[in-house]
């Protein structure tokens, strides 16, 4: 699952639309809902209106439904399905770093680590993923299947389309890409206040971690909270000033800020993070009519494109030509080169292979040479076996067992042993012995 794949200037121009955003915070049972309808154009975007409905689980569906009907009609976005952002509490929000890994394997490796990133099991869980830009970093979103379709059951008895259940993370970073491809490296934000069920949300990003987003109870001081998000950061506070939590309303310059940022994602959603919590089946889209006028701007911005550039092309392929008869003109000698490496190459692994045989036969006769001195009679040799590595003898001798230390104390002998003990004869010991050759080694 990857977005956000269009290059700095075909986004501006790909940044048209109309969303609507949908926060749900509060305690379970007693949830409200903040709604954000936006209309997006390149390098700006404007807030048609808001509505807030509180402990919308303790109302009829129906009236809430219709009090959101009303909404859209007044802004005229009664075809757009809207983008919901799940409690922080109901998401669990990591981050994999996968180097190496392609977008083809990457749904199987996160897969893969799936189990130890939350404590269910694995039935009763929603998961989705998205890559972070072009970095190896992927965030993954879990949410127990209990709650989403609990969610999901609210709205549509209310008759509301929904297209995605995403995280406030993945519509924070996206609405900070939609009109600005490179946001300043580091960055720490916090939400203005904590929501009502006593939380502090806090949200970073830094060159050493793409994405940070942590939900603080709300009795953890707020510079303790900030001191632990900047070294989960790896931002340094002795290097430079400190780094003070910025307000998410300031940061993205709309409040409130999580519903405007989901209401951008609803608007741009192949601009976005492709990060949805919402079953695949119960998905609904905005109406593809509104896409003919982006279509047809795309397709005028692409002729004109095309036209710029197909003088430069005409030459490229000239070019290329010339180039191409040129090789063809020095392929028989480039070919014949070859040819004669290869041959040479043969006729020097020829000479190599004579050498050692040369030098083999010289180190065998000096084997039995260095026998023939260090074993003095009365020992004699019934078995000599000579190989690149290793030397059979077997005889007879008056004691066999200082053989050993005899055969070892030579220059061309290491780690003699008995292939098989020693046989008391009349006349002494009959051994066989086994000793590596220092030369082989």
């Amino acid at each position: 699952m990857t977005a956000m794949r269009f290059p700095a200037e075909l986004r501006k121009w790909l940044a048209i639309g109309s969303g609507i955003g949908i926060e749900i915070s509060g305690p379970h049972g007693s949830e409200s809902l903040h709604i954000t309808a936006v209309r997006v154009r390149p390098n700006r975007a404007r807030t048609l209106a808001r509505l807030d409905i509180p402990d919308f689980p303790h109302q009829p569906a129906g009236v809430w439904g219709a009090d959101y009907a009303q909404f859209t009609r007044k802004a005229s976005l009664r075809h757009v399905a809207a983008a919901v952002i799940l409690p922080r509490q109901d998401v669990i929000v990591r981050q994999l770093h996968l180097p190496g890994v392609s977008n083809t394997d990457l749904a199987a490796a996160v897969q893969f680590q799936m189990e130890g990133l939350h404590p269910y099991p694995d039935d009763e869980v929603v998961a989705s993923w998205s890559r972070l830009g072009h970095s190896p970093a992927v965030l993954v979103a879990i949410a127990r299947r209990a709650a989403v379709e609990r969610y999901a059951t609210w709205f549509a008895e209310a008759g509301i389309k929904i297209g995605c259940f995403t995280c406030s993370a993945a519509t924070i970073y996206s609405a900070l890409r939609l009109f600005h491809p490179a946001p300043p490296s580091e960055i720490l934000a916090a939400s203005s206040s904590p929501d009502p069920g006593g939380h502090l949300e806090l949200y970073g990003e830094s060159p050493a971690r793409p994405l940070f987003s942590a939900s603080f109870d709300a009795a953890v001081d707020a510079s303790r909270a900030a001191a632990l998000a900047c070294a989960e950061l790896r931002i340094d506070p002795n290097n430079g000033p400190p780094i003070e939590p910025r307000p998410l309303d300031e940061l993205l310059g709309a409040a409130p800020a999580l519903p405007y940022a989901a209401a951008l994602a609803s608007a741009c959603p192949r601009l976005s993070l492709a990060l949805n919590l919402l079953p695949t089946s119960q998905r609904q889209a905005s109406s593809r009519a509104l896409w003919i006028p982006s279509a047809a701007l795309g397709a005028m911005v692409l002729m004109l494109a095309g036209a710029l550039a197909a003088f430069p092309s005409y030459e490229n392929r000239k070019y290329v030509r010339s180039l191409q008869a040129e090789i063809a003109k020095i392929q028989p000698l480039a070919r014949r080169a070859a040819t004669l490496d290869h041959d040479a190459g043969i006729a020097r692994r020829r000479t190599s292979q004579l050498d050692d045989f040369r030098r083999r036969a010289k180190s065998d006769m000096d084997v039995l040479a260095e026998m023939t001195r260090i074993l003095p009679p009365p020992t004699w040799l019934n078995l000599l076996e000579i190989n690149r590595s290793q030397v059979y003898i077997g005889g007879d001798t008056d004691q066999a067992a200082p053989l050993l230390k005899t055969i070892d104390a030579s220059p061309l002998f290491e780690s003699s042993e008995f292939s098989m003990p020693p046989i008391h004869t009349q006349t002494g010991e009959t051994f066989r012995i086994r000793t590596n050759r220092e030369a082989g080694r």
